[in-house]
């Protein structure tokens, strides 16, 4: 079975391929947004995850803190389901979520997208965890991750997609979220995370369940 990363990899290989020209530009924007450290401000590890409510989608309102009372949360930022590396991630979660919840843990999933366009119905049927939409990206402003998207990839959204994310976003039209995993303990903490400008790549659940494992471990007395 491949990992993650192999998949993400292979995506990236089959964009490439179809597109250099584009995916040169890409590589040459994500090394500048790199370079000036974008998304070093997202909340660091011992930090308190700030608290958020947000709709489901199904439009019901879910809080953090209501998550947290059933014990650790891992929080994951996404761009949206028109972007085949957060499929690729979403549906890699959902093959590991046994896991995380035989460690006690719940999984949350946001993006900027409407409750109602967030999933089709046979996705929310077929999903096990919860997927919020956080429309203005003001919770990933307060996790630092919110990204002030380049006109390079939005035109390509526009013009070879089209995409019009203002209409998938309710008005937002230009910021998305840096994708990110944060794990939290059960009092709010971050223990652990992963935060990469290049939307090409994405957390291995593997090291997401390591650091759920380390949070079930008693420490010594």
């Amino acid at each position: 079975m491949t990992n993650l990363k192999q998949q993400t990899d292979a995506q990236i290989a089959k964009t490439r391929q179809a597109k250099p020209e584009f995916m040169k530009s890409v590589d040459d924007l994500l090394a500048s947004a790199n370079e000036f450290q974008q998304g070093a401000n997202a909340v660091a590890i011992g930090g308190v995850a700030p608290s958020f409510e947000l709709p489901d989608a199904r439009g019901k309102n879910v809080s953090l803190n209501d998550l947290l009372q059933r014990g650790p949360v891992v929080v994951t930022f996404y761009r949206g389901n028109w972007c085949p590396y957060c499929n690729l991630q979403l549906r890699a979660m959902q093959e590991r979520l046994p896991e995380l919840h035989n460690l006690g843990a719940e999984l949350v999933a946001i993006s900027p997208q409407m409750p109602d366009e967030s999933l089709s119905q046979t996705e929310r049927d077929g999903l096990g965890f919860v997927v919020l939409s956080d429309q203005d990206a003001r919770v990933a402003e307060q996790y630092g991750v919110a990204w002030q998207v380049p006109d390079l990839l939005l035109d390509h959204m526009k013009k070879d997609r089209g995409l019009e994310l203002a209409q998938i976003n309710n008005g937002n039209g230009n910021v998305l979220p840096i994708p990110a995993t944060f794990v939290l303990s059960n009092d709010g903490v971050v223990t652990w995370r992963y935060v990469n400008v290049d939307y090409r790549t994405r957390a291995e659940p593997d090291d997401i369940i390591a650091a759920l494992q380390k949070l079930s471990i008693p420490s010594p007395q």
